[in-house]
Formats: structure tokens, sequence, C-alpha cells
């Protein structure tokens, strides 16, 4: 691990250099690209640089000790050894974090597919609140989110729901979240009041471009209707809406939110070259059938992760066994406790598969 570290330093301490000089710098590809780098590595270089020092300190205290006489001057050298010693500790687990192999979509855009399963309309209207949740939570982190597709129930629930998260790092976080989440609650509807549960499906899916994945376009067929719903005035009025058909997998993407049938039909494809890539992806997961073990959630969209109870205030995650009693904070957005513990558990997971290897 040392030897990598040096290395990393190596090159950071290049790639400083690089970035003073003209011709880099006119260079605006070059310039930006080792800029992201450097941007990678300091965490790393700046928890090593660290570590050095409280090696140093080590042995700087150590060496002292020996020819100290002076019991208090003692008893200082030997709280400055044991912090420390302290310090290198915790270091070290943060170097072994920082080295894990990054997930090359991590700082990608997001787009989330929502859809209510068993429950009717109390699943549509529990897809809405979800919906609702992931929407203050971008805000909260000051992404930027965007409506591609809606189906609504008439009642204010969402058969169907699919939207953009924009901003940096949102699939490094959001993409815990794909997997069944199920609802315990008395419905509106309910006159007996009796405790019904409901599940919703949410999917988490890397923005493709096209680099990502080649989509041909011969596989594509499109048409276009007249959009339904409460769309605005001109929405409803002209043949804006777009229906897309990837013929070799069968997937359908309508898309009816813009009053331009150009943007939809790229809202759509955007929606479609990410499905294709999130299925491309689950396969090399199946492929590398020990990393997926090692991780925590698979995405699998069949994966029952969580639970909202309303009777007791109370949400589970099913994964890493967390209960916390505040699920109204949580369905305003408050998510951070959950998936930093979700992020945690799937680091440590990955360490300990890294040191049984």
């Amino acid at each position: 691990m040392f030897d990598r570290l040096e290395d990393l330093l190596i090159r950071f301490e290049e790639i400083m250099s690089e970035l003073n000089e003209p011709f880099v710098v006119n260079d605006q590809t070059r310039f930006q690209k080792l800029m992201k780098e450097q941007s990678d590595l300091q965490p790393i270089v700046d928890a090593y640089k660290e570590y050095k020092e409280s090696r140093q300190t080590v042995e700087d205290s150590l060496s002292m000790l020996e020819e100290e006489s002076d019991e208090e001057m003692r008893e200082m050298l030997k709280e400055e050894l044991n912090d420390a010693k302290k310090n290198i500790e915790e270091l070290e687990h943060k170097l072994k974090i920082l080295l894990l192999p990054k997930d090359p979509n991590d700082e990608k855009n997001v787009i989330v597919e929502i859809r209510a399963g068993a429950g009717g309309d109390e699943a549509a209207l529990f897809a809405a609140e979800i919906y609702r949740m992931y929407v203050k939570y971008a805000d909260m982190h000051r992404w930027k989110t965007e409506m591609m597709s809606l189906n609504e129930n008439g009642i204010g629930g969402f058969k169907e729901v699919t939207f953009m998260i924009t901003g940096q790092g949102a699939y490094s976080r959001l993409k815990y979240e794909s997997g069944v989440h199920r609802v315990q609650r008395v419905p509106e509807t309910e006159s007996g009041g009796r405790i019904h549960t409901s599940t919703i499906t949410v999917a988490i899916m890397p923005e493709a471009e096209e680099v990502d994945f080649q989509l041909d376009m011969n596989d594509c067929k499109f048409d276009v209707f007249r959009a339904s719903g409460n769309g605005g005035q001109c929405v409803n009025t002209t043949d804006s809406a777009v229906r897309l058909t990837h013929i070799p997998t069968g997937i359908v993407i309508s898309c009816q939110d813009e009053k331009s049938q150009l943007k939809n039909k790229d809202k759509a494809l955007k929606v479609l070259r990410s499905r294709l890539y999130e299925m491309e992806l689950a396969k090399q997961h199946d492929a590398e059938a020990e990393a997926r073990r090692s991780q925590i959630g698979t995405g699998d969209r069949s994966e029952k992760i969580r639970t909202y109870n309303f009777p007791q205030g109370r949400v589970t995650d099913h994964r890493i066994k967390l209960t916390l009693h505040r699920l109204d904070g949580i369905l305003n957005g408050d998510l951070d406790e959950i998936i930093d513990s979700l992020i945690a558990a799937d680091q440590a997971a990955k360490l300990a598969n890294l040191q049984e290897a």
C-alpha cells in the first residue's frame, strides 16, 4: 500500500508542476484532465502527508523520551506519542478506504424511475411522496431536478415517474436507493382503520453519455401522439408527445412534458440510453459475482431495501439493519444519515473482501 502511496505522491507533484506550464494552461482539454486528476488525488495526498508527519512525531517522541529525565516533560512527550499513534491508526484506515477502486459512474448525474407496485392507488400515492422526498434531498445538495415523464392516477398519485437529478456526485450517493420500498400505514381510503402494506420500486441509473453506450438508431422506433393530462396551454393541442420503442429489448418510453417534439425525443433517448447502460452494468455485476456479494445493495429492483412504517414513525433499512424513528424528517429529504451508513457499510464490506483476497 505504501509503495503505491509514494507513487501517487510523485504523480501528484508532477501534475502540480505541469499545471504551472504555459503550454498546458493554453490547452484546455489537457488542463481540465489534469485538474480532474489533481482533484481526485488531493484527499489521498493530504491524508498520506499527515500520516508521514504522525510517523515522524512518533520517532521524535521516542528519541526524546530516551534522553529526557524531567518527569513533567516525559508526561507531555508520552501524551504526544499516544496521540500520534492513535492518529496513525485512523489515517491507515482512511487511506485504505481512499485507495479502494472507484466506481467510474460515481460523478455522473442520475435518472430515477419510480413505479407503483402492489397496493393500487395507495402505492401510487406513496410513489408521489418518495418522488418529493428525492426532490427535497436534491435541493439540500443543490442539485437540479428535471421531469422526464409522468403517469398520474388522478388523485395525486404517480403510477410511474421518471426524472433526472443533475449534480456532482449524485450517483455516488443515490445508487444505494435502487430496490423495493415498502410502506405500512392506514390509507386515506380505508374506512376500517386497518394498516395496509404497499410497495413501489425505485431504479437509480447513471446518465449514459454516447461514449458510454452506443445506441443504434436503427433499433429505435418513434411514434408521436397528442399529450394528455395537465400539460398546460399548447401542450395538449399538438402532436408533441413521443413514444420511443427499442425493438431488440421491447423497452417503451413515453415523454410528453415538453411542448417541443424534439425535446421530448431527446429526453426519451436519454432515458433509453441510461436503461440500456444499466442493463450492461448488471451483466458485468453478474459476471463479477464475488464483487457483487461484497456490495451493500445490488441495485436489484426486486430487492426489498426499506420499510416506512407510519403508525410507529420509523424507517428501517433492511440491508444494514438500521432503524430511525424520524419518518417525517426522512420524507422531507433528510436522507444523509441513511446514505452515510450505507456508504460506510459498503466500504467496510469491500475492505473485508480485499483482506480475504
